[in-house]
């Protein structure tokens, strides 16, 4: 088992350019089912997340850097989730 990683912040809207391109926006997400703590569970495993923002049918992950968001889109892009596509 792994360790639980400390909660992320709830802020990912920063408006810093390097930090633009270190987040993610997750669509047709079912926010019925999942929670914020599931989209962290899944996402962390690209890279030290440090903001999720979860709203009505989407959320955000903010990484560290562009090269953990790039990686994340490309492993999750696709992926059901809840019954939902990504």
């Amino acid at each position: 088992p792994t360790p639980c990683p400390a909660m992320a912040s709830n802020v990912t809207n920063k408006t810093d350019p390097r930090s633009m391109n270190s987040r993610v926006f997750i669509g047709n997400l079912n926010t019925l089912v999942v929670k914020k703590s599931d989209v962290e569970a899944i996402f962390s495993k690209y890279g030290k997340i440090v903001g999720c923002s979860v709203h009505k049918g989407f959320a955000f992950v903010q990484y560290v850097n562009e090269r953990n968001a790039r990686a994340a889109v490309a492993g999750e892009d696709g992926r059901m989730i809840a019954g939902q596509v990504l």
